[in-house]
């Protein structure tokens, strides 16, 4: 298991420079002047200049990725063009809100999907599974930011039983944390939740038409022995998988959700970043992104070495 870490440890040196290079190629190759952002669309071609040798955009193109790719290897992610400060002090700051919102979300999506999808694995071809199937279609298919516009009418504004645009941290209260953050947990954590359903009602059938199952109910075991010690122990390295991409998607993508309803985390940071072309903080966010997914990927290899040992992640 250590030395697996270690190793694992060790490949994100080769992927944190992939993911910096081409988080700097992409941002760079998208159209439009950081510079006159910056100073103004009226600017003339002498101001645009002085704005670009500021901002260091006048630099050649190699010399700033390897400034880039150098500083991120140290943690130096640069500095926002339009926030004075640093790109790095700027996220860690807004981290925590991020990292709320997308455990919370992450446990509505556990504790609404799995149940669900065992009840539909166990009753196929039912109305609970029928019921099963519909509702996490329909979450799947009604984007996030809808889910959550009528969650702000219905319960924020027509109710008035959640707070909106609204956010205080754990640090003052658990119920004040749990109670501005409920709405945008569940608009994020219900689309994942249906993913999460269907993929465990997918994978409990497979388990369920095994034949060790079918020698554990000859040998006369009791169905809830078959069921939570055989069918789902094998189910739940499946389910664990969904788990941990869900979280990954959950923290890199709560882009929508923060901005929708005013949470001032990393995602909020991203929209304003990209409307004002603030290279360097997108480019940050995007490395940070992908540090969330090669983490949280090494995490669930972890899982499986716990949960089975004869499992090689190698």
């Amino acid at each position: 298991m250590f030395n697996m870490i270690v190793r694992r440890l060790i490949l994100f040196i080769p992927m944190w420079i992939a993911v910096s290079v081409l988080s700097f190629v992409i941002v760079h190759a998208t159209p439009g002047d950081p510079a006159a952002g910056f100073v103004g669309q009226d600017t003339g071609a002498e101001g645009l200049a002085i704005a670009r040798a500021r901002l260091g955009l006048d630099r050649p193109y190699v010399e700033q990725l390897s400034l880039w790719v150098a500083g991120s290897l140290t943690g130096d992610l640069g500095n926002s063009y339009f926030l004075g400060r640093s790109v790095a002090d700027a996220i860690i700051e807004r981290l925590p809100v991020t990292f709320s919102l997308g455990l919370l979300a992450l446990l509505v999506a556990i504790v609404v999907g799995v149940p669900l999808g065992v009840i539909a694995a166990l009753s196929p071809n039912s109305w609970k599974d029928a019921s099963t199937i519909g509702v996490s279609l329909t979450f799947l298919s009604v984007p996030e930011f809808v889910v959550g516009m009528l969650l702000i009418y219905l319960l924020g504004v027509e109710w008035r039983l959640f707070p909106i645009g609204r956010y205080e941290p754990l640090s003052d209260g658990l119920l004040p944390w749990l109670h501005h953050l409920a709405l945008p947990a569940l608009a994020l954590g219900l689309s994942q939740s249906a993913l999460l359903a269907r993929m465990t009602r997918a994978s409990l059938l497979q388990v369920l038409e095994a034949d060790f199952i079918r020698t554990a109910r000859a040998k006369g075991l009791p169905e809830r022995v078959v069921i939570g010690k055989h069918a789902f122990r094998n189910a739940i390295i499946t389910i664990i998988t969904i788990i941990g991409l869900s979280l990954a998607l959950l923290l890199s993508g709560a882009f929508i959700t923060e901005t929708l309803f005013q949470l001032p985390g990393i995602g909020s940071l991203g929209v304003q970043a990209v409307l004002r072309r603030d290279y360097p903080v997108i480019q940050g966010l995007l490395l940070v992104a992908s540090s969330f997914v090669l983490i949280v990927n090494m995490l669930v290899d972890v899982v499986y070495r716990l949960l089975n040992p004869m499992i090689d992640n190698d």
